[in-house]
């Protein structure tokens, strides 16, 4: 049973009939209603109460789950309410996820084992096939599986819900917030509950929200991301994304997400604010140690300490410490050889793009084309800046002291003794930052495997400058932190990167170190080395029979082999010829196939030659913008080089045996500031011992002058207090005295004075009466005039919705009309085209039976029949001379005379059939000549014949 159409007429009649469906359970019926009258057009004229009705309809699809009816309910109400009353909208969607949540909340509480009955990997699948065959093969069902029936379904629910929502409100400005909420929501039920696919899958879905959100930009209601509102809620998302990737551990996602955070902020560019790029770049260290980019993760904590050493304010001195210590490691931490040295051109071209894209989402914007050098960004860079900025003076004694063993002293025999204590300490610093909320819990100890990798890389690459072989033992004992055979692997390493040269020789036992070749590098030509040496030996046995014994071996066989190099010539030059004959063959055969493709191609060849001619002239042009750019900062960075040094009235290095680099100069010019700042830095802390000498020598020595003067003041001003006041007394009884002789001056007169003042009051008063008077007056006559005119216009408007009423309900029944008008001379037309089909159809057998009758009359006439004989006695003929009442009868029955048809229903009643004409000569059947006239029309009696049938 559906709603009625008479009860769109008002929605309080579709609500009412919609609870009495779902009061005795039919909830299905009610809700199909609902959906047909929401779709419909009616619905969108009912300005005031569509909102109750879609609460009713949200209500029955969460109760019966019916999450596409709810979507398309909602689009419905999107259309309906965008432009007007955008704050319903809002208000159903909230509605709808809270009753969503609830629901799903309280299935999750009337089950006991949430873990099991969640065991689903897609919540958007169906159910698997082997659960079906146990549904069917199982008599009972287990508390397992009730739970899966009764909690999963609305969790499942719950996750159509959130994508429902977050489809309506993708590309609406007005509601940025809600689906800013919505995401929020989403992604907490995602960590809540460890659902990993379903995170992926929302993550995916709001990036393509913002992709076609900037591919079409000429949407009405699209939202305005350069507005500060807008980028916040969508930061906001992005960095909320990035939290629950990071805390259910899908690093690949929180990749994604950084990826998204940095195209927004390039998108706009606009940097968020920085207690959220402190949650970026923690996060981004997170990232990047666990896919075992240490340098990467250094630069990282590098920026996330410089972020947190300029905006936070309450940062104190341990975890600023602790904070300089973590960028120290991290930085120690990394690999100190390059792992590009021997990689290929195709290696080298993927990992420069990925370290653009990598230096980009750090912060870094370096340009493509410094990259080629691959020092752009190096540990030993960052290790130079954190020395040049100061992280150096905040980091512990105890990653200090490991720096500069790791990076400055050279111990090959001490080195692990030395360092193996410190990383000892090292492991036991670290703990929550207090007053840095935003940075992850640090603990130094992460970096005790790298450091100890790095350490043994230094042992190693000391060890081979001092020794040329080292037995395995010894190796061993200097590297505590493995066994050799981890050693051994990082040493693979080591040598595969160029780092350090060395061979282990495991059957003597030793480690060989120094630049080694390749064993069959040194074999491939040992027999010709062995010719070689051999020959140089006789030669210096028999010197004097060298020349001749070369020749005299040579002469017998010269013939020879002169004779086969000719056979070889011309064995040589036939096999030419005839491969050119082939050749040549083969050209022409393919030149008549070619001709024609020739043409097809010569246009396109001159288009290719035209964009090669002109993708040559803009590389021509842009190689001589990159030259002149690169001259211009050579001559600018040697520029800075000379003012840096003729500052200090030194004369510029010359260098020599190599090209002069931008890189160089500024690696020059950086070496003469510091070394220029450091000289100042040292000048300074001269000065500012000297002043502080002299500024308190010069403060013990002022001291007792200024407590000698300050007490002479002190009695100066003391008197002036005396004198002062005692002057201010006498001034003051003088006034008194003088105020006084004016007052009984004054008295005389007040009497004058209080008339004068009632004589004003007065005058004004009587003024102010009549004004007011006037004033509402005026008032009343407004008021007045308004009421009159507001009643005309009532009455006006009254007026013209009547008579608007009136002539809709005359335009309608004038429409009433003729459409009845119309369907009655439809039916008059359909009557008339069957009486004329009818009459047709008797006039087509009236003439089948004339024409039968002239058949019996010619039969009856070749029998021998005379002319003159009645034709009463033909068969099938009437008498020759019919009665006068007769003729007026055949003549209304429309009988062979040829007169005027007369229907059948007005023929008479006591009128007989016409007979037929009689025979003539000039009838029209048998002799061919035209019919008689009107004048002269016989008629035949209604008597029969005996030929009559």
């Amino acid at each position: 049973m559906l709603l009625s159409m008479a009860t769109f007429a008002k929605p309080e009649n579709a609500l009412k009939r919609a609870e009495e469906l779902i009061n005795v359970g039919q909830k299905q019926d009610a809700l199909q209603a609902l959906h047909d009258l929401i779709t419909s057009k009616r619905y969108r004229a009912w300005q005031k109460t569509h909102e109750k009705i879609m609460f009713k309809y949200i209500d029955l699809c969460v109760d019966m789950r019916r999450g596409r009816f709810a979507k398309d309910g909602l689009i419905q109400y999107r259309i309906i309410c965008q432009q007007v009353n955008v704050n319903s909208l809002e208000e159903v969607i909230k509605h709808f996820m809270d009753l969503s949540t609830n629901k799903a909340e309280l299935a999750r509480t009337q089950a006991q084992a949430l873990e099991e009955a969640l065991d689903v990997d897609d919540l958007e699948a169906d159910k698997r096939p082997e659960d079906l065959i146990l549904s069917y093969v199982s008599g009972e069902k287990g508390k397992d599986r009730s739970d899966r029936e009764l909690v999963t379904p609305w969790f499942k629910f719950l996750w159509e819900t959130y994508r429902t929502v977050l489809e309506i409100l993708r590309n609406n400005s007005k509601l940025m917030a809600l689906y800013a909420d919505t995401a929020h929501r989403a992604f907490q039920f995602c960590k809540q509950y460890k659902r990993t696919t379903e995170f992926r899958r929302l993550c995916e879905i709001i990036r393509n929200h913002l992709a076609n959100l900037n591919k079409y930009r000429d949407q009405r209601d699209r939202p305005d991301l350069t507005a500060p509102e807008s980028l916040h809620f969508y930061l906001d998302t992005r960095f909320e994304q990035l939290k629950v990737a990071t805390e259910l551990r899908l690093w690949q996602e929180a990749f994604r997400s950084v990826e998204d955070i940095y195209g927004l902020t390039s998108m706009v560019k606009k940097m968020p604010k920085s207690s959220l790029m402190a949650v970026y770049y923690a996060k981004l260290t997170e990232i990047f140690w666990i896919s075992s980019s240490h340098l990467y993760h250094a630069y990282a904590w590098f920026k996330l300490f410089q972020l947190q050493k300029s905006f936070n304010k309450n940062l104190n001195q341990k975890d600023l410490q602790l904070i300089a210590s973590s960028v120290l490691l991290a930085a120690l931490s990394a690999p100190p050889y390059d792992h590009l040295k021997t990689a290929s051109h195709l290696e080298l071209e993927h990992e420069k793009e990925r370290n653009l894209r990598m230096y980009n989402l750090i912060g870094f914007n370096i340009d493509a084309k410094l990259l080629e050098t691959r020092e752009v960004l190096s540990r030993s860079s960052l290790l130079a800046d954190l020395v040049s900025k100061g992280v150096m003076t905040y980091v512990t004694q105890e990653v200090k002291d490991l720096y500069y063993l790791l990076e400055n002293e050279f111990l090959p025999l001490d080195l692990t003794s030395k360092v193996q204590p410190l990383l000892a300490k090292i492991a036991k610093l670290g703990g929550k930052l207090v007053s840095a909320s935003s940075v992850p819990e640090v603990h130094l100890s992460h970096y005790v495997p790298a450091l100890e990798k790095v350490a043994t890389l230094r042992i190693l690459q000391q060890v081979s400058r001092v020794y040329r072989t080292i037995k395995v033992e010894t190796l061993s004992k200097m590297v505590p932190f493995f066994d050799f055979s981890a050693v051994e692997r990082i040493s693979v390493e080591a040598v595969k990167h160029n780092f350090i040269a060395m061979k282990i020789d495991h059957m003597k036992g030793a480690v060989i170190f120094g630049e080694l070749g390749f064993e069959s590098d040194v074999l491939q030509d040992h027999l010709s080395s062995l010719a070689v040496n051999l020959n140089k030996s006789w030669s210096m046995i028999y010197p004097c029979q060298t020349k001749a014994s070369k020749l005299s071996a040579m002469l017998p066989s010269l013939g020879d082999i002169v004779d086969k190099e000719h056979k070889k010539l011309l064995a040589r030059k036939s096999i030419i010829e005839k491969r050119k004959e082939d050749q040549e063959r083969h050209l022409l055969e393919m030149e008549r196939e070619e001709e024609s493709k020739r043409l097809k191609l010569q246009k396109k060849t001159e288009e290719a030659e035209q964009k090669r001619l002109a993708s040559e002239f803009e590389e021509r042009k842009h190689q001589r913008i990159r030259r002149e750019i690169e001259e211009r900062e050579q001559k600018e960075a040697q520029d800075l080089l000379n003012d840096v040094i003729k500052k200090k009235g030194k004369k510029p290095p010359i260098i020599e045996g190599e090209k002069v680099t931008k890189q160089t100069l500024m690696e020059l010019a950086m070496q003469e500031q510091v070394r220029e700042r450091q000289e100042m830095e040292k000048k300074m802390q001269k000065l500012i011992k000297t002043m502080d000498h002299f500024e308190r020598a010069k403060r013990e020595e002022a001291a007792p002058l200024i407590e000698a003067a300050f007490q002479s003041r002190l009695a100066e001003e003391k008197l002036l207090h005396e004198r002062e006041q005692q002057h201010e007394v006498e001034f003051s009884r003088l006034r008194h005295d003088g105020d006084v002789r004016e007052k009984n001056r004054l008295a005389r007169v007040l009497e004058h004075k209080m008339e004068f003042e009632e004589r004003v009051v007065s005058r004004r008063q009587a003024e102010y009466n009549r004004l007011r008077a006037e004033r509402e007056e005026r008032l009343s006559q407004v008021l007045k005039v308004r009421k009159e005119e507001r009643d005309i216009k009532r009455k006006m408007l009254y007026f013209l919705r009547t008579e608007e009423e009136r002539l809709t309900r005359l335009r309608e029944e004038e429409e009433a009309r003729k459409r009845q008008e119309a369907e009655r001379r439809r039916k008059e037309e359909m009557e008339r085209r069957a009486k004329l089909d009818e009459i047709a159809e008797r006039q087509r057998k009236r003439e089948e039976e004339l024409e039968e009758r002239e058949r019996l009359r010619k039969e009856a006439i070749l029998r021998g029949t005379p002319i003159d004989k009645p034709l009463a006695d033909v068969p099938g003929l009437g008498s020759a001379a019919p009665a006068p009442a007769a003729a007026p009868a055949a003549a209304a029955a429309g009988g062979g005379g040829g007169g005027k048809y007369v229907p059948k229903f007005r023929r008479s009643a006591a009128a007989e059939p016409a007979a037929p004409p009689p025979v003539q000569s000039s009838d029209r059947w048998g002799s061919g000549n035209p019919p008689p006239s009107d004048k002269w029309r016989p008629s035949f009696g209604g008597a029969k014949s005996k030929f009559s049938r």
